[in-house]
């Protein structure tokens, strides 16, 4: 029917035909003025040339941020907002910390500078920190601590499953705010798509207060999925923090030998607790459009955390700076002897990427641990086509088989630790919420070096010679998702 109409009326295929080109070169002028990053402006590009209607599709769907402004701008002011309450103090734990700590600190004093002063993040003293190796350890200590817990909680996650571990946690909060402590959870709409319905009512009608942080209506259509809360954070009476790679699910505590998750979460008390508090009340007042009254007892200023840790915390997101893709390059580039990092998604920014080349370089020891096979096709074969280029520059890169590593971890030297929630790829560098906590301790260093040293017994490790025998057409399709990697 429609090549009999055209083939009557040429002149308005010849018009459609026009309007069309028209539109790929304004949407061109539109993707190059609206992207910061050359490499999605590149990918955007390609889909819209190579994949004529569908690859417009898929920017307005994915690409376009409608609600840029009032998201950047809301965001910003509720930050400004919770950081008046807390900024006299932050200033004078960084002081402080850094007054009596400065040599502990000093091979990382860049880092530790830019992050005070592009993030606000200070330099505090005196953790307790713990390595929680799997959701076995990790459950077990955060049912003890929330157990004891006394003027409230709060949680903020990236997954949150409806299964035994999401319930029996469920069932704690509800315990816990029919005790009266104020008990507050926010969750990722994207990610928590499971929690149901049923769950989140019975939280509700426990007296817990639950909010999404960016509410989906169409999941198929929603463009703020550029944007998910891939945190995991819990904060005990202001002063115990748990944070790492660690959602609430139950495949995270093994329960099924042959699907194992390996991965690491981190327990802190003391100072640190302040900023991760500030984090989620930003993100609370965001995401519920309520401040709420902040007293004393949500910052607890008599902390005693009765370690000797320092800890400084790297978050990002896209209302702020990319605190944690530059604090990584800037430690990284710090290194003097070793660098062991881990991984479940290598897809780096060039930044991170050539830093740690240079390393590789400079004689450093420098160790990559990833998953062998990825949760995902596209995902995987885009991180494939990095190691060549890490093999040439004398990386050496190890696959993980006994299941699927998760973890989230780097250690440098012998006294700088990171445990967080970012991935090594670009959505957790620069479109995820997202957060690190770096850990200047040795016996925290040691403990991960001796994690990574017995994982290595689950590794196969890849040498340049056998991977660049690898099939050409296996190659070629690493390398095309590679192009499709700044959008994954």
């Amino acid at each position: 029917m429609f090549k009999e109409f055209f083939d009557q009326f040429p002149y308005i295929l010849l018009g459609l035909e026009i309007l069309y080109l028209l539109g790929t070169v304004f949407l061109a002028g539109k993707i190059i003025m609206d992207t910061r990053t050359t490499s999605k402006t590149l990918a955007y590009l390609m889909l819209i040339i190579f994949l004529p209607v569908a690859g417009i599709i898929i920017y307005f769907v994915f690409g376009v941020n409608y609600r840029k402004n009032k998201f950047y701008t809301f965001k910003i002011e509720r930050n400004e907002q919770v950081y008046r309450t807390v900024a006299g103090y932050i200033q004078k734990t960084h002081d402080k910390t850094l007054e009596e700590h400065k040599e502990e600190v000093w091979n990382f004093i860049t880092t530790v500078n830019f992050l005070y002063h592009a993030a606000r993040s200070p330099l505090s003293q005196g953790n307790h920190t713990e390595v929680l190796v799997n959701g076995e350890e990790k459950f077990a200590k955060v049912f003890e601590v929330l157990g004891r817990a006394r003027h409230h909680i709060h949680l903020e996650y990236y997954i949150y499953d409806n299964d035994e571990v999401g319930n029996r946690l469920a069932d704690l909060l509800i315990k816990k705010a029919g005790e009266g402590l104020k008990v507050r959870f926010l969750y990722d709409d994207m990610g928590s798509g499971k929690i149901g319905k049923k769950l989140l009512k019975r939280l509700k009608e426990g007296g817990v207060e639950v909010s999404p942080v960016n509410k989906i209506t169409f999941r198929i259509l929603a463009n703020r999925v550029n944007y998910r809360d891939h945190r995991k954070i819990i904060i005990v009476d202001g002063s115990e923090v748990f944070t790492g790679g660690i959602n609430v699910s139950d495949k995270y505590i093994n329960p099924n030998p042959k699907q194992y998750w390996r991965d690491i979460h981190l327990y802190i008390k003391g100072e640190a607790a302040f900023y991760f508090q500030f984090l989620f009340l930003s993100s609370w007042t965001f995401a519920t459009e309520k401040f709420p009254e902040i007293s004393q007892d949500y910052f607890d200023y008599k902390t005693i955390g009765g370690g000797s840790s320092l800890v400084q915390t790297a978050a990002s997101g896209p209302d702020t700076k990319p605190a944690i893709m530059l604090s990584t390059h800037s430690a990284i580039l710090a290194a003097k002897k070793r660098i062991y990092m881990v991984t479940p998604y290598f897809i780096p920014v060039e930044t991170v990427l050539n830093a740690i080349k240079q390393a590789g370089l400079s004689g450093l020891d420098v160790r990559l641990m990833v998953p062998k096979s990825g949760d995902s096709v596209i995902v995987n074969a885009a991180a494939y086509s990095y190691y060549e280029e890490l093999l040439e520059n004398n990386v050496r890169v190890f696959f993980y088989t006994k299941g699927f590593i998760h973890a989230k971890t780097m250690l440098i030297d012998n006294n700088f630790s990171s445990i967080g929630t970012a991935n090594m790829d670009a959505r957790s560098q620069e479109l995820n919420f997202e957060v690190n906590a770096l850990v200047f301790d040795y016996k925290i260093n040691e403990k991960l070096h001796s994690i990574f040293l017995e994982d290595m017994n689950d590794c196969e490790e890849i040498f340049l010679d056998t991977w660049r025998k690898r099939p050409k057409y296996k190659v070629f399709f690493e390398h095309l998702a590679r192009l499709l990697s700044p959008l994954i």
